[in-house]
């Protein structure tokens, strides 16, 4: 798994390729939470190169949400979910707990 991470004036985009499971998962949850307890709570997480996301890696996800939420300070955005992560969301109903994007312009253009 690949994460990066770009820090823009609204948001920070982070961008994660590769497999997210359960040796990898614990990765993605530190850098999400190294953004939050900077301060920053407005993250547009790209997908576009994500090719599996066992259950550890939506926790990861939800756990963030619930962070960035929390007091209205922001929110976890995804940005071009691969078809099969799409379906895993959907499956497990968190689809209606995240924004979600076709693109990244529109993406980081919505904070």
């Amino acid at each position: 798994m690949d994460i990066t991470t770009q820090q823009y004036k609204h948001c920070d985009l982070v961008a994660v390729k590769g497999r997210v499971d359960s040796s990898t998962a614990q990765r993605l949850s530190d850098t999400l939470d190294g953004i939050i307890n900077d301060g920053r709570h407005k993250i547009v997480l790209d997908l576009s190169g994500l090719e599996y996301m066992s259950s550890a890696g939506f926790r990861a996800l939800i756990s963030a949400q619930r962070n960035c939420k929390r007091y209205n300070r922001g929110e976890v955005i995804l940005v071009m979910v691969p078809q099969n992560i799409l379906s895993a969301l959907e499956l497990a109903g968190f689809t209606t707990l995240f924004s979600l994007f076709d693109d990244l312009t529109s993406a980081v253009g919505y904070f």
